[in-house]
């Protein structure tokens, strides 16, 4: 009798999404300024849809200048694809792997991707946060959707779970951005290279969050430490936090007053490093290419040029297939620090890991009511 095939081990790839197209604009608007756990206004239920409603036609304008639509989920597809077929090399004890994507505000959802791997037969399941660097607003957002999705399909016990919340360290991922740095330098005239700064810019997260102690503060800037200690410590740096929308406080300080105080200061060249974003869409592609380097030309700054950011570049494909295969190989369910809640915390559902691989904590940890 032929043997079947093993249970497949799924990687559900979580991300915020994108509008692939332009009547997908207004409703992906509408989606995030509704998310009190992204951004938190008064009277949300009535500011919040007009604040997306006065933005939808601005926005429509901008994703058409770069093409119509938001490239994140073709990008994140050719991640996956690129992941699981080196995963099922590197960690063949768990093979084969099939990869899931479980967007916030558009298609494919959380939903559409437990359904698949209902279908497909998995068991094994791994929730892979593609934010590097962990913030209650993203990769903890993401999977408290992702947990109430699999309640509403009633599939809270139809796989095991394990959770890859943060990565921002990894000496894969690190070695990653290197290379994309090394990249963006190789653009400048090498008379100028060593006069290059560089700016590492990060979304940026609203006051209130950082100040509640979210850790994504202090894990982009342990990423930016790590990448210029592996680069040598040659240039000269600075972290600065661009997508700063609505009327509420922002970490700062702000990517587009940093490049124009660096053109005060005289500075003629400089590399901006999207230090957070693992692919191209319109933080990268609008902001930084379009906006940013408008600010630079007004501030005097000769060359500026941004270091492409991963997309499929066969580094960062292994960099995800090693972190995943670290984390399936070390048999826990999540990172040590996901265990910490923030300072600040009251849900009673931060860091749940549902029918958890490491054991049942669907329980509220110590101190939380």
């Amino acid at each position: 009798m032929e043997e079947k095939n093993p249970s497949p081990t799924g990687i559900v790839m979580l991300n915020l999404g994108g509008p692939r197209t332009l009547p997908e604009v207004g409703p992906f608007l509408h989606s995030l300024f509704a998310d009190r756990e992204i951004i938190r206004l008064p009277l949300q239920g009535v500011l919040g849809p007009l604040i997306a409603r006065l933005r939808t036609p601005r926005l429509e304008k901008v994703y058409a200048e770069i093409g119509g639509g938001s490239p994140l989920y073709d990008w994140t597809v050719r991640q996956g694809d690129g992941m699981v077929k080196r995963l099922d090399a590197l960690c063949p004890e768990t093979a084969p792997h099939r990869f899931y994507l479980g967007f916030r505000y558009t298609e494919p959802t959380s939903e559409q991707a437990l359904a698949q791997m209902a279908a497909d037969g998995v068991r094994r399941a791994v929730a892979f946060s593609q934010y590097p660097q962990y913030s209650c607003t993203t990769t903890g957002s993401s999977l408290h959707d992702l947990w109430a999705a699999a309640r509403r399909l009633n599939l809270s016990d139809a796989f095991t779970w394990s959770v890859i919340d943060r990565w921002s360290t990894h000496p894969a991922f690190v070695q990653a951005m290197v290379s994309k740095v090394r990249q963006g330098l190789a653009g400048f005239p090498e008379s100028e290279r060593e006069d290059v700064v560089l700016l590492f810019s990060a979304h940026s997260l609203p006051r209130r969050v950082i100040d509640r102690g979210d850790p994504y503060l202090q894990e982009v800037a342990g990423t930016v430490r790590d990448v210029v200690r592996e680069l040598g410590e040659t240039h000269e740096y600075a972290l600065s936090f661009q997508a700063d929308v609505g009327p509420v406080a922002w970490q700062g300080p702000n990517t587009e007053s940093v490049i124009r105080a660096l053109g005060r200061q005289g500075r003629r060249n400089v590399l901006i490093v999207g230090i957070v974003f693992t692919t191209d869409h319109l933080d990268t592609l609008s902001e930084m290419d379009i906006e940013f380097a408008r600010t630079a030309r007004k501030a005097g700054i000769t060359h500026f040029r941004r270091a492409p950011a991963p997309n499929d570049d066969p580094l960062f494909l292994d960099a995800l297939a090693r972190v995943a295969a670290d984390h399936l190989r070390s048999g826990g369910d999540c990172d040590r620090q996901f265990r910490l809640p923030c300072a600040g915390c009251t849900d009673r559902a931060c860091r749940e890991i549902p029918r958890s691989a490491g054991g049942d904590r669907q329980q509220s940890l110590p101190g939380l009511p």
